[in-house]
């Protein structure tokens, strides 16, 4: 959830002068884009996935600290909870094979740090909430050690004045409170960095909006939550309840969450910080020594530190992103919709997707498709795919409300074909990855409806629920390994 933070409380002095820190970071951000002072290189991408620990039993283990200590390595870093990991990977272009050796790195690397931890008891599972997972004990006691979260967890409860309540509708209802932010640990994601040019940002962020219900349709894999079937990604809707700062007042009043779908089509990635800033307050509000205004006249490139950490702790599903790298700063989307898992295979393919698909709207239509769709749509058709997975309907423009699966590939995965085209991307990758995509769309399944399916599998059996999720989640570690891609994964 962000960088370590220095402060250990934060008084109301440092509230004020953290605001005016952020408006200044907000007035030299509008100044550089005005002079053009941003890197001109665009499609390279960055990669995260956040992984659970489970122990022999494939039960959650708290071991993150040792775990990190035998893999050591900087990609690999620690998450809120005890029981979970990072790997960031290296940003690359996005052409020729660079995804098929993506996938080769990232498989060599995740299969030595599954033996490292497994040297302390420890496997690693890639999925959107693990499902043997059980609510939390009163207190911090799931919190990896760190001041940034045990501030954040301040914050956010201070904000609320009250307990967070859980209330998820799905096939079934999980009702619950909890004294400390730690049920968003459970919600691992997988988050796709996408480097662009400033003039294409907004239309870049704009095509990942109106993308992301097609992505959650074919990429949900979250139905159990805490020994609940809810929702086929139901990690959306627990990581905006668990970090929500508002009491049911302000939800009534239309206050926004810190976990925003978003409210409008933009024209400039500006407007994303400036709602940032008019609309949010600080949680971490952590003022750094630097003047940006006073380091651009140096000729240099500002830091923006209070910008970043304000925008760090504001959890878009499509988050604008300010970072410097060898002296030059750059723009990203960052895209955080998808869950963890279920394989490598699947990850790289849900890349190639939303990497070809996304360059497609931007580069070869003629009339955007943010300008024939309601950013209402584009909302619904995210809450939908949540909801249902691989039974949403979704509105298209031109189609009207359609199945998922026929939007995929009647329309979707052949734009995917030109944009990765567009891009250099080889054949043989393009062989590769668009058919993992085709046939979950075929087979109209998803890791959620495989693990539903395998769930019902065990309690037919006899099992009860935590019994058969537990030997659900066995089979899924065995096939997560075997790295086949989730829509052929066999039935138990």
């Amino acid at each position: 959830m962000g960088d370590e933070v220095a402060g250990a409380g934060y008084s109301r002095a440092d509230h004020t002068r953290y605001r005016r820190a952020v408006q200044r970071c907000l007035d030299a951000l509008e100044e550089m884009l005005d002079a053009g002072s941003f890197e001109e290189d665009e499609w390279r991408t960055g990669l995260e996935i956040e992984l659970n620990l489970v122990d022999s039993s494939f039960q959650p283990t708290m071991k993150n600290d040792e775990v990190l200590e035998r893999i050591d390595d900087w990609r690999y870093q620690t998450e809120l909870g005890r029981f979970n990991i990072e790997l960031n990977v290296e940003p690359r272009r996005i052409d020729g094979q660079s995804l098929l050796n993506l996938e080769s790195g990232m498989r060599k690397n995740l299969n030595r740090a599954r033996d490292r931890a497994g040297d302390v008891g420890a496997g690693l599972v890639m999925v959107g909430v693990l499902p043997t997972l059980r609510p939390p004990e009163p207190g911090r006691s799931w919190f990896s050690p760190s001041e940034r979260y045990r501030l954040l967890d301040e914050a956010i409860l201070t904000a609320r004045k009250e307990d967070v309540e859980i209330d998820i509708r799905g096939d079934e209802r999980l009702r619950m409170t909890a004294d400390t932010i730690a049920v968003e640990a459970a919600c691992t994601s997988t988050q796709f960095h996408l480097q662009v040019r400033p003039n294409r940002f907004a239309r870049y962020w704009n095509a990942a909006q109106a993308l992301a219900g097609s992505q959650l349709a074919l990429g949900a894999n979250s139905p159990y939550v805490f020994g609940h079937r809810l929702l086929a990604e139901s990690r959306t809707e627990l990581f905006l309840q668990s970090t929500d700062t508002r009491p049911p007042e302000l939800r009534n009043q239309g206050v926004r969450p810190q976990v925003p779908f978003g409210e409008r089509w933009i024209s400039s990635i500006f407007d994303l910080f400036e709602e940032n800033v008019r609309y949010y307050p600080a949680l971490l509000p952590e003022v750094s020594d630097e003047d940006p205004f006073e380091t651009l006249a140096a000729g240099g490139t500002p830091e923006l530190a209070e910008l970043r950490l304000h925008n760090g702790t504001i959890y878009r599903w499509n988050r604008p992103v300010y970072d410097v790298s060898d002296g030059r700063p750059h723009l990203r989307v960052e895209n955080r919709v998808l869950p963890s898992g279920p394989t490598v295979i699947d990850v790289l393919a849900n890349a190639a997707f939303f990497y070809g698909v996304s360059v497609a709207m931007v580069l070869d239509e003629q009339r955007p498709i943010w300008s024939r769709m309601s950013f209402d749509a584009a909302r619904e058709n995210f809450r939908s795919a949540a909801r249902d997975g691989n039974y949403a309907r979704l509105y298209w423009p031109g189609l009207g409300h359609v199945e998922w699966d026929e939007l995929v590939l009647r329309t979707l995965l052949p734009m995917a074909q030109r944009g990765l085209e567009r891009l250099g991307v080889a054949q043989d990758v393009l062989d590769r990855y668009l058919p993992v995509i085709e046939g979950r769309a075929r087979r109209r399944v998803n890791g959620a409806s495989w693990q539903i399916a395998a769930t019902e599998a065990f309690e037919r059996r006899g099992m009860d629920r935590w019994q058969a999720l537990t030997h659900m989640l066995e089979e899924y570690v065995h096939l997560m390994h075997a790295n086949e891609p989730v829509h052929a994964w066999p039935l138990p």
